[in-house]
């Protein structure tokens, strides 16, 4: 169980710019739940995920993961048990090296190197057998460098990589918003197929209001750093487009746009 308690966040403090983003912010976050967060630019999405992962700093607040507090535990700590997969394709993965190595990369997350080699051939049959399940023809081509492949495929590998050691959270900051519509939706699909299968904790920001609807057992929708709407279970299931859109109309109109 994730649980932000109290959260307070400025930006440019002690400036003519200074903003507070949050202000005592709270979420629990329980196990095996998959939260689709929604929001307008600037309601504190990515932030969010930021201070989940340790990218940004606090100003006050705690962060616990099943009840240890992990509030100054460093990114790099964070990061051996959360798998995360950006907007951007290319941050997932390590374009000039090859599938293989990015594979081995990945399965060695977290442990140690040393001055043994970084691909342990053993273990080829079963990166295969793991990009097989991609249906994308990638265990055929492990031997290309992946700065190669196209968007959708290196999305594919880093979603892939991201969960091949055991983790406890999957954080998708906007996966499929550099991605062709078809390309995206493969991208969900296997999304939704590795979060089950693995049973994971997991929070995706997306502005697609479809993914955010047909995907996961929870949404929420974020404004100025606040949650406005929170469904889960069934209370989600019963979600309509058409109701979010009209939350979104009701903030635009507040906001005098």
């Amino acid at each position: 169980m994730l649980e932000l308690e109290n959260i307070n966040k400025y930006y440019n403090p002690g400036t003519l710019n200074e903003m507070c983003l949050f202000d005592r912010f709270n979420l629990t976050v329980r196990d095996q739940e998959f939260v689709s967060v929604i929001g307008s630019n600037g309601s504190g999405k990515t932030s969010m995920l930021n201070i989940i992962c340790g990218s940004i700093p606090l100003d006050n607040g705690n962060i616990a993961v099943n009840n240890v507090d992990i509030t100054n535990m460093p990114e790099f700590r964070r990061l051996r048990k959360i798998g995360r997969v950006y907007q951007n394709p290319a941050m997932g993965t390590c374009p000039n090296m090859t599938i293989l190595e990015n594979m081995s990369l990945a399965d060695n997350k977290g442990k140690s190197f040393n001055l043994e080699r970084g691909t342990n051939k053993n273990r080829i049959d079963y990166y295969r057998e793991r990009l097989k399940t991609l249906n994308l023809g990638l265990e055929d081509k492990i031997g290309i460098p992946v700065g190669s492949l196209s968007g959708g495929q290196r999305q594919a590998m880093a979603l892939l990589m991201s969960a091949m050691t055991p983790i406890e959270f999957l954080i998708l900051d906007e996966h499929t918003a550099a991605l062709d519509p078809k390309t995206a939706d493969l991208i969900m699909e296997l999304t939704d197929k590795i979060v089950k299968e693995k049973q994971l904790t997991t929070i995706m920001v997306t502005h697609n209001l479809r993914y955010a609807v047909e995907y996961g057992n929870r949404l929420i929708m974020m404004h100025r750093g606040e949650i406005v709407i929170d469904k889960a279970e069934e209370l989600k299931e019963a979600l309509k487009i058409e109701e979010i859109l009209d939350k979104f109309n009701e903030i635009s109109i507040e906001c005098g746009n």
